[in-house]
C-alpha cells in the first residue's frame, strides 16, 4: 500500500502541471487582462470590483511618468496613452515577457510555494489565503461533516423500509428541500431569524463577533457556532437529497443481493447483516464522491453563502480575483484548491481500504 501511496503522490507533479498549463494559456490569452483593467483604471472607465484598485503603484503616478505622445497599442481602451505608459504597466505586470518565460517563473516560484503579490491589493496570495482560509474551512468542513452525518443514517433507513410511508414522506420532503436554491433559503433564513424583518436570534455579518478575543474558551466556541448557524443551514438544506437517494439506492441493490440472503439464512441479525456485510460495499460508491463534495463546498459552493452573510472568504476571493484579473491570486487558488483535491483523492483511496479491508490498490496497480 505503501508503493501506491508513493505512485500517486509522484503522480500528483505532472496532473497539476498539466492543471496549471491548461488554465495559464486560457487565462493569459483571455481580453481583458491586468493591463486593460489598468488602462480602465487611468481612463476612469473601470467598473465592478475593479474599482476597489488598490495598487502599489496608481494610474495617476503612471500618466505623470510617461509622455505625452499618443501611440498605436494592441489593448483595448489604450488610444491615446503613450507607449511608453504602456510599456511601463507592461513591465509592472510582466507582461514584458513572453508567455512561456512568464509560465515557467510562475511554476519555478509555485514549486516553492512563493505565490507572489496581488496585482491590485497590497498583499502577497499567500497571506490573502491565510486571512480568508478560516471562513472557507468553517463552511465546507461543517456543511460535508452535516451532509454525510445526516444523509448516510437516512438513506440506511430508507433503504431498510423501502417502498413505506416514511420512504416516501422523507422523498418528498428532500425533493422539495432540494428544489429550494440554497441563496434563496439564505434570504429566508436573513428574514426570518437575523433581524430582517421579524426575529434577531442569529448574527448577520462575520465568523465571529467583534469582541471574540475578549471571551473566554467557551464564549468564543458558543459565539463561533452563533455565527454558522443560518450559513450552514442555508447550504446543507440541498444537499441531503443527492447523497440520500446515493446511499439508500446502494444499499437496496446490496441487500437484493444473494450474499445477503445467505447470511440472512445462517441465522445471522438483521443489524449485523446490514453493517456487517451490507454497510462496508455499499458505502463504497458513497465515499467516492466524499473529496469532490468537501473541495466544492470549501471553494465554488460558498460564494453567494458568503456575499449574503458577509463572510470573507475563498470563494468571493476568487470571484473577485476573476473579476479584476488578478492573476496571482487566480492561479495561486487554482495551485492549492488543484492539489487539495488530488491529495483528496488519494484520502479517498485510503478511506476505501478502512471501510472494506479487502481493497488493495496495490495489488491491482501491479
Amino acid at each position: 500500500m505503501l508503493g501506491y501511496i508513493l505512485r500517486r503522490l509522484i503522480l500528483i507533479v505532472p496532473t497539476l502541471f498539466g492543471i496549471m498549463v491548461l488554465n495559464f494559456f486560457i487565462i493569459q490569452t483571455a481580453p481583458g487582462g491586468p493591463v486593460e483593467q489598468m488602462i480602465a483604471q487611468i481612463q476612469g472607465t473601470a467598473v465592478g470590483a475593479t474599482e476597489r484598485f488598490s495598487g502599489s503603484t496608481s494610474g495617476g503616478e503612471l500618466m505623470q511618468r510617461g509622455q505625452t505622445d499618443a501611440g498605436n497599442s494592441t489593448y483595448r481602451g489604450a488610444r491615446g496613452l503613450p507607449p511608453e505608459l504602456i510599456k511601463r504597466i507592461e513591465k509592472m505586470y510582466g507582461f514584458d515577457k513572453p508567455i512561456y518565460e512568464r509560465f515557467w517563473l510562475m511554476m519555478k516560484n509555485y514549486a516553492v510555494f512563493d505565490f507572489g503579490d496581488s496585482f491590485f491589493r497590497n498583499q502577497r496570495v499567500v497571506d490573502l489565503v491565510l486571512d480568508k482560509m478560516p471562513v472557507s474551512l468553517s463552511l465546507g468542513l461543517w456543511t460535508t461533516l452535516l451532509v454525510y452525518l445526516v444523509s448516510i443514517p437516512l438513506g440506511i433507513a430508507k433503504a431498510v423500509r423501502d417502498g413505506s410511508r416514511f420512504d416516501i414522506s422523507s422523498s418528498t420532503a428532500l425533493i422539495a428541500l432540494n428544489a429550494i436554491p440554497g441563496f434563496l433559503f439564505a434570504i429566508l433564513l436573513v428574514v426570518l431569524f437575523a433581524g430582517g424583518r421579524y426575529f434577531q436570534w442569529f448574527p448577520l455579518r462575520g465568523l465571529v463577533s467583534d469582541d471574540w478575543h475578549s471571551l473566554g474558551l467557551l464564549g468564543k466556541m458558543t459565539d463561533y457556532l452563533w455565527h454558522m448557524v443560518l450559513p450552514i443551514a442555508s447550504m446543507v438544506v440541498g444537499g441531503f437529497a443527492g447523497l440520500t437517494f446515493l446511499t439508500k439506492n446502494s444499499f437496496v441493490e446490496e441487500i437484493g443481493k444473494q450474499y445477503v440472503m445467505t447470511a440472512r439464512a445462517k441465522g445471522l441479525v438483521e443489524s449485523r447483516v446490514l453493517y456487517g456485510h451490507v454497510f462496508r460495499n455499499a458505502m463504497l460508491i458513497v465515499i467516492a464522491g466524499f473529496p469532490a463534495a468537501f473541495v466544492g463546498a470549501l471553494f465554488t459552493g460558498a460564494l453567494l453563502t458568503e456575499v449574503i452573510f458577509s463572510l470573507d472568504g475563498l470563494g468571493l476571493l476568487g470571484f473577485e480575483a476573476a473579476i479584476n484579473r488578478d492573476y496571482p491570486v487566480i492561479f495561486g487558488t487554482l495551485y492549492f484548491f488543484g492539489l487539495l483535491g488530488l491529495v483528496m483523492n488519494i484520502v479517498g483511496d485510503l478511506i476505501y481500504t478502512v471501510v472494506d479491508p479487502r481493497i488493495d490498490f496495490a495489488a491491482r496497480a501491479a
